[in-house]
């Protein structure tokens, strides 16, 4: 009687252990996604504002930003002699904080566009004129050669994407020249990586306007179209859109060769197993990066975002190892009230 008094509370206390983490999983978890929306959501509607004037060629730039950077711009009417206030096109309106925090923030306007945009009023047939593409600024040079742009021009060539628009689809379709930023290599949260990648494929699959910019067909319903997919809201908010709709290349952090819908991922164990190929993709960058910070054990086992379902953090593997470790200790206790009571 006495050896069972004394190991009971020893179970008790595992037991009241898991069921708190398990509890503290659910509620983390049920949280991460929501939270992170609105985070991005707020970033895009209100950005935090910039010291600009830090900015190499902030000064010429603004010379376009004074009108392009609002809703509306004024002029001097040569004839009339009166100031002219007009709305500026949705579509023309450049956010300044949102370009200089964007790659090309240390750009003059004019180094993609004509130089003839500094008279004004524009011609009109400068809206003619041809816009550069990725590769022609970056291909061919050795600074950019790490991020491997002629592959990626021959994985873009080969989509989908490029086989059913050919010309009519450029790289500014997905990746705006004035906002866009690289978002892998730079940012630590998983979370927010996901919704950013995804809001580019959406800024096309999610907005009919922009849709039909490219086909006259009718715009799928994404929801609908996806309603085999088990837990779609989860998936949707902890994949991103090209772990599924883009072959992998391991020599490239983000796919570019996006397959056709009969290609796409649809086995639930090719990312719930040992073998994930998110591990290649969505994960590929952080977890390169924290083995070669931290070593392989710690990078690995118990870095972040290696964890393959609805928990991307290191909940998960800490949890893990809370219950292997408190096992480990009960088994020790029973061995040892055993022995002394031997």
């Amino acid at each position: 009687m006495i050896r069972k008094a004394n190991i009971r509370p020893a179970w008790a206390v595992l037991v009241l252990m898991m069921l708190c983490l398990i509890l503290f999983t659910l509620i983390k978890t049920s949280d991460t996604s929501t939270a992170v929306n609105k985070k991005i959501q707020s970033e895009l509607e209100t950005p935090s504002k910039t010291d600009h004037s830090k900015f190499k060629n902030a000064v010429e730039n603004e010379n376009c930003f004074k009108c392009h950077g609002q809703s509306k711009y004024s002029y001097e009417n040569p004839e009339s002699k009166k100031t002219v206030t007009k709305k500026m096109f949705a579509e023309l309106i450049m956010n300044r904080d949102v370009f200089y925090v964007s790659n090309h923030r240390e750009f003059k306007c004019t180094d993609c566009h004509s130089e003839d945009y500094n008279t004004f009023p524009h011609a009109g047939n400068l809206r003619m004129e041809t816009k550069a593409n990725c590769i022609d600024c970056h291909g061919g040079d050795e600074k950019y050669a790490k991020f491997k742009f002629e592959q990626i021009e021959a994985e873009f060539q080969a989509s989908v994407h490029s086989e059913k628009h050919s010309a009519d689809f450029t790289c500014w379709m997905c990746h705006n020249a004035h906002t866009y930023k690289i978002n892998a290599r730079s940012n630590e949260n998983i979370e927010e990586t996901i919704t950013y990648d995804n809001m580019i494929c959406l800024n096309c699959h999610g907005d009919l306007k922009n849709y039909q910019l490219l086909t006259d067909k009718v715009k799928p319903n994404i929801l609908k179209k996806h309603e085999w997919l088990p837990n779609q809201a989860s998936h949707f908010t902890n994949v991103r859109c090209i772990e599924c709709h883009a072959r992998n290349e391991d020599t490239l952090v983000v796919a570019h060769h996006v397959v056709s819908k009969k290609d796409a991922v649809r086995k639930c164990e090719s990312c719930h197993s040992k073998n994930s190929i998110l591990y290649a993709s969505l994960y590929k960058y952080q977890v390169s990066e924290k083995i070669q910070k931290e070593g392989v054990i710690k990078g690995l086992l118990m870095g972040e975002n290696t964890s393959i379902g609805p928990d991307k953090s290191n909940t998960l593997n800490i949890i893990s190892l809370v219950i292997f470790g408190l096992t480990v200790l009960v088994i020790i206790i029973h061995a040892a009230l055993r022995i002394k009571n031997n």
